[in-house]
């Protein structure tokens, strides 16, 4: 059974990661540049990468990823490969760096570092000849892995217009020199080799979700296979890469004056079909002309972190007497027993006999408690295995057991909405598992915010030259 390597297990519990869209863009106001722009542009007033980590860390953000080069080519770094860089604009008179101050703010607040680097680059030369570029291209990521201290997490963008020269890169050495120059990076693609594309912009996974695929069937820069496989994965896949959920706090990645940030009920609603459903987080907030997060959205993201502390702040299953139908070693209270389910630490679990695949296991509450959200968490170091369960409540006046809700895989974290029930026994079913079923985690807590599914549009949105061309 694939399992998580430290990379891919670190990343998961980190469940959110925030995208800075910050560059050229920001000052033409479009979405996707030429490579023609004048690094002239690029002067702000008082970029404040401090506040950029701040505002991450306290809002609960794990991983901070900023755009070191879109697809324009224009680099906010001072890299010799290019002179459509910092280095050749007014700010700090040339010499200005943008990566180096994120690099120090991250580990300021501690939040881990990231760094996206656009392969598609519409300023360089070479571009479309593969030898060169490759070079040049890797020679970049050379720079970055090299001088700017630990990476934990590196996005390969497979975007290219249909304009774009036909271009050929060599994935294969640049996922090798990643991994050489920053061994404890988290690498994402369309394909992994360490985290997936979920197969849209909005922010959402699949109800089911596997970690696993095989990556022989997706390719860097091309769509889905198929609708769902991006989004669901592959049960039973050789490849454990589990998916990435993007999407921007705003309508565009980039900054535009006349945008809104999402409300917090959205917001949440994202969390909830991104981090419910087995995935992880990267939403995109990008700083405004000035060089700092909007008010508003830095207000959108403080409500977002005080939205998800209420919800989760309060569990009812804490005083709970957990039973289990089976149990490794036959013993409620020894290492694999049901309680375990009551704390929040992966490195426990509930486990049953190597030969079960379908087991119950119940929690009696000492009083009727309310809830509308039900987490459920596997040991995900052990790999992923239920595919199919369902969450049961006692109905006191009938004296039975009725489904409340059913679902397929479960994941590092799968949250059930439901209406809000009022009960004192709750137990989970798990008809199917792809080996002996395992649980860290059964949580029940009370949700204020109605949860807002994102619209389910497949694919990368395709932007032009202007704001208005966005459609995420």
């Amino acid at each position: 059974m694939p399992i998580p390597n430290a990379r891919q297990l670190a990343w998961q519990q980190g469940e959110l990661s925030m995208f800075l869209h910050y560059g050229m863009n920001t000052y033409t106001d479009k979405e996707w540049g030429d490579g023609h722009e004048s690094p002239e542009l690029f002067n702000p007033e008082g970029l404040n990468a401090t506040q950029w980590a701040s505002v991450a860390k306290e809002t609960g953000f794990k991983f901070l990823v900023i755009v070191a080069k879109h697809h324009d080519g224009f680099c906010a770094w001072p890299s010799k490969y290019t002179e459509h860089s910092v280095k050749n604009s007014p700010w700090k008179d040339g010499k200005g760096d943008v990566v180096r101050e994120v690099a120090d703010a991250t580990r300021s607040v501690g939040v881990g570092f990231g760094i996206y680097l656009s392969p598609w680059d519409q300023n360089c030369s070479v571009y479309g000849d593969t030898r060169l570029y490759n070079e040049y291209y890797m020679g970049q990521l050379t720079e970055l892995m090299s001088n700017y201290g630990p990476v934990v997490y590196n996005f390969y963008d497979g975007a290219k217009g249909s304009w774009g020269k036909a271009m050929q890169y060599h994935w294969d050495q640049i996922m090798t020199l990643n991994h050489q120059l920053q061994p404890g990076s988290a690498i994402f693609s369309d394909n992994g080799p360490d985290v997936r594309w979920v197969g849209n912009e909005g922010g959402w996974a699949g109800e089911t979700n596997w970690a696993t695929i095989d990556r022989k069937k997706v390719h860097i820069g091309a769509n889905p296979p198929t609708p769902s496989y991006a989004s669901e994965g592959e049960e039973g896949g050789p490849d454990y890469i589990p998916p990435e959920c993007d999407t921007s706090i705003r309508p565009g990645w980039f900054y535009h004056q006349e945008e809104t940030p999402k409300s917090v009920d959205v917001l949440v609603g994202t969390y909830f079909t991104s981090v419910g459903r087995n995935g992880h987080l990267i939403l995109n907030v990008p700083p405004n002309r000035a060089g700092v997060f909007d008010d508003a959205d830095v207000s959108a993201l403080r409500g977002f972190r005080k939205a998800l502390d209420d919800i989760f702040s309060t569990d009812a299953t804490s005083d709970s007497n957990v039973t289990a139908s089976n149990v490794r070693g036959g013993s409620d209270s020894g290492p694999f027993g049901p309680p375990q389910v009551l704390t929040d630490d992966i490195r426990t679990y509930w486990a049953t006999e190597d030969d079960v695949r379908e087991a119950t296991i119940e929690l009696h509450m000492t009083a009727n408690k309310t809830f509308n959200v039900v987490r459920l968490q596997e040991p995900i170091q052990l790999g992923q295995r239920i595919s199919k369960h369902c969450v049961q409540v006692f109905d006191f006046h009938t004296r039975t057991w009725t489904t409340l809700v059913g679902g397929t895989t479960i994941g590092h974290k799968r949250l059930h909405t439901t209406e809000a029930v009022v009960t004192d026994k709750v137990r989970v079913r798990v008809y199917s598992s792809r080996a002996p079923p395992l649980l860290a985690s059964i949580g029940l807590h009370y949700s204020e915010h109605p949860v807002k599914e994102p619209p389910r549009e497949y694919g990368r949105a395709r932007f032009g030259g202007s704001a208005s061309d966005a459609q995420i």
